[in-house]
């Protein structure tokens, strides 16, 4: 059964890395048989935070932002490709992500973290399990955690060395928790309607 995944990544670096993690993600979930789209926050580029999408009358908020949300309400599912910055996330996944709220509400998601350094995002993704929390998604307990991601993943996105042989080996436990709490909640809003 095909499930509607969005995998979202947030770098907006010149010499994106992150990027080969979030494209290892997108293809081995679609190898699975689900229909996965990479949403790339620099590629979206919504400006910063001045009114969420329901701020906005109606049919009157910008095109890139309605596409979105309707992208959002769609899917089944997401996966959130974090770097680390300074301890915390990144600012573009972050802003892209407080543009929504209830598109975001009954559906799971999963981290995926990465660093250059040896922590792999550790501590954004433990970030992120809070703020994705309070926005109404499931967090699953199953992550991937890759660092230093250079040595992890080639620049085509290929597993490399020992990390990439540990990524291949934790990608199965990290899509099928994913894909359990896919179900679980298609078929929770199938029988009852949510409560808000």
């Amino acid at each position: 059964m095909s499930h509607r995944i969005l995998v979202f990544y947030g770098s907006y670096r010149s010499d994106r890395m992150g990027i080969r993690l979030a494209e290892f993600v997108v293809e081995r979930l679609r190898r699975r048989g689900n229909a996965v789209e990479l949403i790339d926050a620099k590629a979206v580029n919504l400006p910063m935070l001045d009114r969420m999408y329901k701020e906005y009358p109606s049919g009157e908020a910008p095109e890139p932002l309605q596409r979105l949300a309707g992208k959002i309400r769609d899917a089944d599912g997401f996966v959130f490709v974090t770097g680390e910055y300074n301890w915390g996330v990144q600012p573009g996944l972050k802003n892209l992500t407080d543009h929504f709220l209830e598109e975001w509400f009954w559906r799971p998601v999963a981290i995926a973290s990465y660093s250059a350094g040896r922590f792999s995002g550790a501590r954004a993704a433990t970030a992120w399990h809070g703020t994705l929390s309070e926005m109404g998604m499931v967090v699953t307990s199953s992550t991937i955690a890759v660092g230093p991601i250079g040595q992890t993943l080639s620049a085509d996105g290929a597993p490399t060395g020992a990390s990439g042989e540990a990524l291949e080996r934790a990608f199965p436990r990290f899509a099928d928790d994913l894909m359990w709490w896919v179900e679980a909640a298609k078929m929770q809003r199938q029988r009852k309607a949510p409560p808000f």
